[in-house]
């Protein structure tokens, strides 16, 4: 089963997820992409849910972009499972501390409300994996968070640094069939 974490202020239906989806269909492969909390602890609560009923934990993979990808190492580190990461949040109580206030989904258009207490309870979530079983996707022209901060996290992992591109990943499609066989390897 491949878990997909959508990033802040998305859903389970972005651009990433649909593609995963349809691929994974395509490919007989266990999938889902779950529309989680802008809430940490729910979304944190959520996901481990999901991981402790598949029939084996061992089975799970699990891909983040973004804050998705945050979530994504601290579930990784906790439950020992490989790992894709796009554009990975590595510091979101210092990005997501600017966002306090009210907030649109980006794909259904329904609000949100971000507190400093929500930024506050992504400390716990801090963890120190370094990248062991992980796939790592950046591209340097991200413009919301800076993807050195990845790359130097994550010493262990194999990286995949492009040029150019942005935070939502460009060009994601031509990763579908390389991000699956390292998970399912």
């Amino acid at each position: 089963m491949i878990i997909f974490i959508h990033g802040f202020g998305s859903d389970g239906f972005g651009g990433k997820a649909t593609l995963l989806r349809q691929y994974c269909a395509q490919h007989n492969i266990a999938f889902i992409a779950p529309s989680i909390s802008t809430i940490p602890d729910l979304a944190i609560s959520t996901l481990e849910e999901l991981i402790q009923q598949w029939q084996r934990v061992d089975d799970v993979k699990l891909i983040g972009s973004s804050l998705g990808g945050f979530y994504a190492m601290y579930l990784a580190d906790k439950y020992n499972l490989p790992v894709v990461l796009i554009n990975p949040s590595i510091a979101p109580v210092f990005t997501l501390g600017k966002k306090i206030g009210e907030g649109i989904n980006f794909h259904d258009f329904s609000g949100y409300e971000w507190t400093a207490e929500h930024v506050q309870s992504l400390e716990k979530y801090q963890c120190s994996f370094s990248g062991q079983r992980c796939l790592l996707l950046v591209q340097t022209g991200d413009d919301v968070l800076d993807y050195k901060l990845a790359v130097e996290k994550l010493p262990d992992a194999q990286h995949v640094i492009e040029q150019g591109g942005n935070h939502g990943f460009e060009g994601f499609e031509r990763y579908l069939s390389r991000i699956t066989k390292f998970l399912i390897l």
